[in-house]
């Protein structure tokens, strides 16, 4: 039986997959060309990684090498990333091109060589070459056989009398696979590559990602739940590699009763080891990316709750960022914006952030202190703890925010807060077998603290005040949010520089939304920068 597998691209006889057969005819297409005769195009096939980029090519390759009029050759270039001599680099792809073409005649030393491999006179039929992992070379050696290729490309075009098997190259058609350097970006000193095509591969869609686990249903004879197809799509996005992770996950990994359905009870337990234990190289490497630096100042502002950044794929930095898979886009009809791709990815980084600096919060009560005003076995009092945290912040903030991230005006982001707050609240819980968890509704810095205590579910909305009109607003959201909860209360909690004992009462009232009858309760929380 066929497995779910997110360990490179899947194997089509041993493996579940989504055909893509839209995009894989799109590549096919521009690879040969609308006219044979006038050859194909030279192209780019970009995406994050774990997309499916060269599971992809790999299809297209196989339908090529079954048209007897090409030569097809697909290339690794991964294992070239640390050499820096372009002269050395072209000999060794050329060796394998050589070894694949039986072209054992012929002998290539340098770049200045490296054309006469694609002349008419080496070569016996036109040729299609891809370059797979083509940006993990050194960024010198990239613009030089870009470059190189570029300029076959305009002396094949220059050629308009002769068909492509009669021109001076025959290199009829060519892609460029994971291109980040490439799409003119970092390539200051020239134009693009791309000098007419490139293929995006997106996400799995909605219905590719239902359409793999009902493969699975039909083939193991186990039924899942159509709940948890549903958060599948959710949590992830329909991201090829970590859709076949949890689906690797769920169906074998942790599938103790394969007899049994898999639940949504199933998908909670297995979620939460992914979520928080488990290692996974994809995911770790988006955390390893964010982390460094100058990327990791823009992921920090992506907490943001009160503006969304715009995304510019010129930016080197979101450049770098999303096609590492830490940042999507978001388009709208007026502005494209920058957000985080799935919710569990926004969830591993906030995890990853919150505990890189809050691991130590310090002691949060003392022995034998009385929290029944607070907290006890069956009840939990949200504003009297969020007051308590406030004093806390203001007491503790000195050695807290020592070495917090700090923005170019040198103002604490307000991410650092968020994280404070989750980490405060989930060692202040624990001893109370309390758990909290962060939700981020659209991708774009919003974020909601769930917190379970004695089987009551506590929704806190927070966000940055800024002004009246945004507190109105805030209002009615929190109204929305505590009808997807089901629950009749939620907690509306603002960061504030400062409020005076005035405006706190005034504004910390509780809002009654009449037609649901859910009360919202605002709570100002002070960090005094």
């Amino acid at each position: 039986m066929r497995k779910f597998s997110s360990y490179g691209p899947p194997n089509n006889k041993l493996h579940y997959y989504a055909p893509r057969q839209t995009l894989i005819t799109n590549a096919l297409m521009q690879l040969k060309g609308e006219d044979l005769n006038e050859g194909g195009h030279y192209m780019t096939i970009w995406a994050p990684r774990q997309t499916g980029k060269t599971w992809i090519m790999q299809q297209v390759v196989s339908s090529l090498q079954q048209d007897t009029q090409f030569d097809v050759v697909i290339l690794p270039l991964q294992n070239l990333y640390n050499m820096t001599d372009v002269n050395r680099i072209a000999q060794l792809i050329a060796r394998e091109l050589i070894e694949n073409l039986g072209l054992e005649k012929l002998t290539i030393n340098t770049l200045e060589d490296f054309h006469l491999l694609f002349k008419q006179k080496s070569l016996t039929k036109p040729l299609i070459l891809i370059l797979d992992e083509f940006d993990s070379l050194d960024q010198a050696v990239i613009a030089g056989l870009v470059n190189f290729f570029r300029n076959i490309y305009h002396i094949r075009q220059n050629q308009t009398d002769k068909s492509t098997a009669e021109k001076k190259y025959l290199l009829h058609g060519m892609a460029l696979i994971g291109v980040r350097a490439v799409l003119g970006v970092e390539n200051v000193k020239g134009s693009p590559f791309n000098v007419q095509r490139s293929l995006h591969i997106p996400n799995l869609t909605d219905d590719e990602v239902t359409d793999l686990f009902e493969w699975y249903q039909r083939e193991s004879g186990q039924s899942i739940e159509p709940e948890v197809v549903e958060r599948i799509w959710y949590e992830f996005q329909g991201q090829p590699g970590l859709t076949s992770w949890i689906g690797e996950l769920l169906t074998e990994t942790y599938n103790e009763t394969p007899t049994q359905p898999i639940t949504m009870l199933h998908f909670e337990r297995v979620f939460r080891r992914a979520l928080n234990q488990l290692p996974n190289n994809n995911i770790l490497n988006i955390i390893s990316k964010a982390r460094q630096e100058p990327y990791k100042a823009l992921v920090l502002s992506l907490f943001k709750t009160d503006e969304k950044p715009n995304f510019a794929y010129d930016d080197p930095h979101i450049n770098y960022l999303y096609l590492n898979g830490v940042i999507d886009v978001e388009e709208t009809p007026d502005k494209t914006y920058v957000k985080f791709p799935c919710p569990f990815v926004q969830k591993r980084l906030f995890n990853a952030f919150a505990r890189e600096l809050f691991d130590y919060v310090g002691k949060l009560y003392v022995p034998f202190e009385d929290l029944s005003e607070i907290i006890t076995e069956h009840s939990l009092n949200i504003k009297a703890l969020m007051r308590r945290y406030e004093s806390y912040l203001q007491q503790n903030s000195s050695w807290l925010l020592k070495d917090a991230p700090r923005r170019q005006d040198l103002r604490i982001y307000e991410a650092v807060y968020h994280f404070l707050l989750y980490m405060y609240l989930s060692h202040f819980l624990q001893h109370f077998q309390g758990q909290v968890f962060p939700e981020f509704p659209t991708g774009n810095g919003e974020i909601d603290l769930i917190i379970k205590h004695s089987g009551q579910i506590y929704g806190l909305e927070v966000k940055s005040f800024t002004n009246l009109s945004e507190y109105k607003a805030a209002l009615k959201q929190a109204t929305r949010y505590a009808r997807q909860l089901a629950v009749k209360e939620i907690w509306l909690i603002f960061f504030v520089e400062f409020v005076d004992d005035e405006n706190r009462q005034k504004y910390e009232q509780v809002y009654y939304h009449a037609k649901t009858g859910i009360n919202v309760n605002p709570v100002f929380v002070t960090i005094g920068e």
